[in-house]
Formats: structure tokens, C-alpha cells, sequence
């Protein structure tokens, strides 16, 4: 019998793992990585601002699950196996130390993405692991349990072992390579984008951002809260990029035009705000309104609302009659808008959707449908609120496989 061959399609984050730990774990496999662009970890080197947002600090898999609107129980088997101590650790056995900040996120002390990168070439190249560039899967067969990947080149590849780690896809047509195999495809719709608010006076506040906002899907039960970034064409921000990894589906099934209901003051309800209002009132009665900002909120904002509930400048808060109090406290807490239209960034891109979870053992990324067929990384239905959760998700699916492939070729004792 000869040397097994494993190939990994897509030299991302997720393939990249599963090829130098596969290597490492069994040093008799010969490992290729077939990679389309002519460029590996090109996520990597942009992701978090060209710092390379690694990982998120949250160590326990309860609460880590919480972070995925899509395969929680998928994850939950997949991260006993390797979650974020893993990686921590993993890294820091080669010399690469992360740190944590304030937000939760996770960077290497570098603050450069190169650092990432060039610790997995280093692991590439100390295990002999080829990499084939401008390559480019068009089929995959197998028969008689040798995979046969063509690339339109002469001859097509041959393996023992694939891992399909080309990340997601913008459209189902694209998953036809895999289908043909006999797998099935939850049909694939952006995640993490800004909702665009086109002629939205608002939008003149670009820049404008607030601590925390609740931005909440009108008609559904869909929410977020977090910081809230005002952009020229709409509102952006954590708060806005989770709600859209939450309601990826919602969005995409009513084309992108849907109501938003804002709450610029989450430590308060229409009523509770109201009371606040009533005190602030008689403490400051002699103030004016628009040079008063009693609820810390930018400046600018506040301006916008004094103009849209027709708040004179020169009123003091005794001056303010109840009709006008009324405007303000709806602003505040339920100011509603329209959204029409999305922005996605080509580097940050997400897809919600790929290969159904059911078809993958969450304890070995094989195939349940084809034997030695394993997957990584984004090209599975499963998707993080930020950055640092699918880059979590693409260091445990690679590891999980290269155990899975290392285990079975690992030579008899």
C-alpha cells in the first residue's frame, strides 16, 4: 500500500488548519491544499483591520454556542472536541501569544494578521504540505473509495481523503460540484450586513455613533442591542450586523425591505422614560432643552431630535408642552424606520447556509453519505455574529477533520 494522499480544497483559515495538523498528527500522509486564487489566507490577512480578529474570549461552550444563529448543536458536540482554549493554546505552543480586549475579541499581541499567517506557512512548510495555486475544483468523483477532484486541468488529482474547505457561496448554483455527490445545501443568503435607509434624513449624521442602541425587526421578536454606528447610507455597527446574522433568512425573504424600531435609550421603556422626563423637568426647569443633553447622547443626535419633534431652541424643559414630550419620548424609545437594501463588504463577507449539518459527524467533519469525504470551515450551515466566531468555527472544524483523517491512516503500532 501506498502513501495515502489527502487533498484540501481552499486555502482559507479552515483548509489550512486541517492540512498542517493533519500533517503533523501523521507524518505518513502526503498533503496538498488545491486553492483557486493565487493567494492562501487572504480572510485572514484583512480580517479585524489587517490585526486578524483570531478568536472571541469566551471559554465556556455554553455560552460560546450562544454566538452562532445557525448550528448550535452541531457546535456543541464540535467544540468539546476544540474550542477556544484550543486555539489559544495551539498558537501559543508556536510562539504566537493572543491577547484579549475590552470587547471580547481576540488579536495576536503583533496586532498584524502576518503573524497568524506566517505561523501556519511555518507549520506548511515544517510538515511538508504542498499547496497548488490558481487551481480551480470544476467536479469531484469517487470510485471504489479513490477521489478523483478535476480541475480541468489533463489529468484530474487523485486522493484518498478529501477535505472540502472552499468556504461559503454567494448563490446555490455554485454548491452543484457538491451536490453531485449527494449532498444537500440549505440554500445560501448573506449574514453580517448594514441596513441601508436611502433619503433618510438621518443618514446626514454619518459618523454619529451611540455606546448602546436596541435595534429591533418591526412584527418579529428579532433584536439586538449594542453599539450603533449612522452611516451615509444607513445604520451599521455590532448592533445591526448581529441583528442581520440573526434574521439572515427574515431579511433575505422580504428582499431587503422591512421596518426597524430603534431605541436610543435601552435603559428605558416609553414609560419609565416618561418619569425621567417628568424629574428632569422640574430639576432643570430653567435649562434649555436643546443645550441640555440629560441622556449623554452625541450631541449631533440630539440635535436631530430636538429639530424632528419640533423642539424651539430658545424652550427651557418647563416650556415643553405635552404634545411635544410625547414626540420626543416615541423618538427616543421606538423611533421607527424604513430599510430598504443591504451592504455587504466583500471582505468581511458571510453566508448563511451550505452543506446540511445532518449529512457531517459533528465529531469527525466526515461525511455521513460519502466515506474519507470530510468538511471544513464556512462551506457548512454554519455561521457566526461577528468575525472571531466563524474563524473559532474554522480552527475547530479543521482540527476535528485532521484528527479524523490522521486517526484512520495512522499506521499500526
Amino acid at each position: 500500500m501506498g502513501q495515502q494522499h489527502l487533498i484540501v480544497i481552499g486555502g482559507g483559515a479552515a483548509g489550512f488548519f486541517c492540512a498542517v495538523n493533519a500533517a503533523r498528527l501523521n507524518p505518513q500522509l502526503k498533503v496538498t491544499i488545491v486553492e483557486k486564487n493565487n493567494k492562501v489566507l487572504s480572510k485572514v490577512k484583512v480580517s479585524g483591520g489587517g490585526r486578524c480578529n483570531v478568536t472571541h474570549a469566551c471559554f465556556d461552550i455554553g455560552e460560546l454556542v450562544k454566538y452562532y444563529p445557525r448550528g448550535v448543536n452541531f457546535l456543541k458536540k464540535a467544540f468539546h472536541w476544540f474550542n477556544t482554549n484550543h486555539t489559544v493554546q495551539w498558537f501559543n505552543d508556536r510562539g504566537v501569544q493572543l491577547k484579549r480586549e475590552e470587547d471580547g475579541r481576540m488579536f495576536p499581541v503583533t496586532d498584524s494578521s502576518q503573524t497568524i499567517i506566517d505561523c501556519l506557512l511555518r507549520e506548511a512548510n515544517k510538515y511538508k504540505v504542498e499547496v497548488l495555486f490558481q487551481t480551480d475544483v470544476k467536479a469531484i468523483t469517487c470510485i471504489d473509495g479513490i477521489f478523483k477532484v478535476n480541475t480541468g486541468a489533463a489529468a484530474p488529482l487523485t486522493a484518498d481523503y478529501l477535505c472540502i474547505a472552499c468556504g461559503g457561496y454567494p448563490k446555490a448554483s455554485q454548491f452543484d460540484w457538491l451536490t453531485q455527490i449527494g449532498h444537500t445545501i440549505e440554500a445560501p443568503v448573506p449574514s453580517l450586513f448594514t441596513f441601508n435607509m436611502p433619503g433618510n434624513n438621518i443618514t446626514q449624521l454619518m459618523g454619529v455613533s451611540v455606546e448602546t442602541a436596541t435595534v429591533k425587526i418591526a412584527g418579529t421578536k428579532l433584536q439586538q442591542t449594542g453599539p450603533l454606528l449612522i452611516t451615509h447610507w444607513g445604520l451599521s455597527g455590532p448592533a445591526v450586523l448581529k441583528l442581520s446574522a440573526w434574521a439572515a433568512r427574515e431579511l433575505a425573504a422580504c428582499d431587503y425591505k422591512f421596518s426597524i424600531v430603534i431605541n436610543w435609550l435601552p435603559a428605558f421603556n416609553e414609560h419609565s422614560l416618561k418619569d425621567e422626563i417628568l424629574f428632569i423637568r422640574s430639576r432643570d426647569s430653567s435649562l434649555k432643552i436643546s443645550g441640555r443633553n440629560a441622556f449623554g447622547l452625541p450631541s449631533r443626535l440630539w440635535q436631530y431630535f430636538m429639530e424632528l419633534c419640533e423642539i424651539k431652541p430658545d424652550w427651557r424643559w418647563a416650556d415643553l408642552p405635552g404634545r411635544h414630550q410625547q414626540k420626543l419620548i416615541q423618538a427616543l424609545t421606538a423611533q421607527l424606520f424604513l430599510v430598504s437594501g443591504k451592504t455587504t463588504f466583500k471582505e468581511e463577507f458571510v453566508t448563511s447556509g451550505g452543506i446540511n449539518l445532518q449529512e457531517i459527524d459533528a465529531n469527525t467533519m466526515q461525511s455521513r453519505l460519502v466515506p474519507h469525504l470530510y468538511f471544513a470551515g464556512e462551506i457548512m450551515n454554519v455561521d457566526g455574529v461577528t468575525g472571531g466566531f466563524n474563524f473559532q468555527h474554522a480552527w475547530t472544524s479543521g482540527f476535528i477533520a485532521a484528527k479524523g483523517i490522521a486517526a484512520i491512516n495512522l499506521p499500526a503500532k
